[in-house]
């Protein structure tokens, strides 16, 4: 795994032109540690940040030597114009870590000088380390411009599993995503050797945004990827046979991923889909059942 680099601060926030940053930052780290039981227990032993980005203590709802949950807290809730969010986590070797943050992220409108905003997540898992990014969904509002890159590192028996649900526009409030741009980069890989790339421009002045053979109007998508399954095929017929049989998700798998995803126009179907194969695949992944973090029941 690459080595730790020091978190910086953009000291431009205060210009007016594309190169005003208003920067947030966070790095944890998470290691495993024989404290006398006959199971390691995964703590959190690096926390450094910049600006708005927090966590809340470390929770252990499935045991102390179970899972360590954190949630990721961003109190402005949102982005605008020049905000960039850089989230990095690493898990050292036999260490189990999940991810999740408290509430929908929203991408707001850009301001007059079109100036956008960026997050980017850096996840780094060692070898027998199980690393599940969970975060609830991310809206974009009419307007929003902005880039949003993942980008995860694993090493040869690292495991992990994640998501990204998106939500163009409020429909629901006659408020589409009719303007701005988006850009999204998925980048995975293993010891070095990229498993999948992906780069999505999303701009409905495009014809792919309305084109049935793109977006196809849909207001709403969802990415789910897993790595370390022991049986990836066995794990599609599973989502294959308890999912809802509907032509709003498909699943595949590609040199090592499998990668689930959901095209629609209904925020809370693509979130339920995701956890629901979050619950049918973890045992698999992790050999332990899914265990629901409290925070997406408050």
């Amino acid at each position: 795994m690459t080595a730790y680099q020091p978190i910086t601060a953009h000291a431009s926030g205060h210009r007016f032109d594309g190169e005003r940053r208003w920067a947030a930052a966070i790095d944890l780290g998470f290691e495993a540690r024989n404290e006398g039981d006959p199971v390691p227990v995964t703590r959190l032993v690096r926390r450094r940040h910049i600006g708005p980005l927090r966590v809340q203590r470390p929770f252990y709802p499935e045991g102390k030597t179970g899972c360590c949950h954190v949630y990721l807290l961003h109190p402005p809730g949102g982005l605008v114009s020049g905000d960039e969010l850089r989230i990095e986590a690493s898990v050292a070797e036999g260490g189990h870590a999940l991810l999740t943050t408290p509430a929908a992220a929203k991408l707001y409108k850009a301001d007059g000088h079109g100036v956008a905003w960026g997050q980017h997540t850096r996840l780094q898992v060692a070898k027998d380390a199980i690393l599940e990014y969970l975060p609830q969904e991310t809206i974009a509002f009419d307007g929003s411009r902005g880039e949003q890159t993942t980008t995860i590192e694993l090493a040869s028996g690292a495991r992990t599993l994640g998501w990204e649900v998106l939500a163009l526009g409020r429909p629901a409030s006659n408020l589409p995503f009719a303007t701005g741009a988006l850009e999204q980069r998925f980048h995975l890989s293993l010891d070095g050797k990229p498993l999948w790339l992906e780069r999505q421009l999303l701009d409905p002045k495009h014809r792919r945004f309305t084109g049935h053979w793109g977006q196809g109007g849909a207001t709403v998508q969802a990415t789910l990827w897993a790595v370390g399954l022991d049986d990836e095929v066995a794990a599609i017929e599973l989502l294959r046979e308890q999912l809802p049989d509907n032509n709003r998700w498909a699943v595949t798998r590609r040199r090592g991923v499998l990668l689930f995803r959901y095209l629609g126009s209904e925020r809370n179907e693509a979130w339920a889909l995701c956890e629901k194969a979050w619950h049918l695949l973890r045992p698999t992944l992790a050999n332990v059942p899914a265990h629901t973090p409290r925070i997406w029941l408050t």
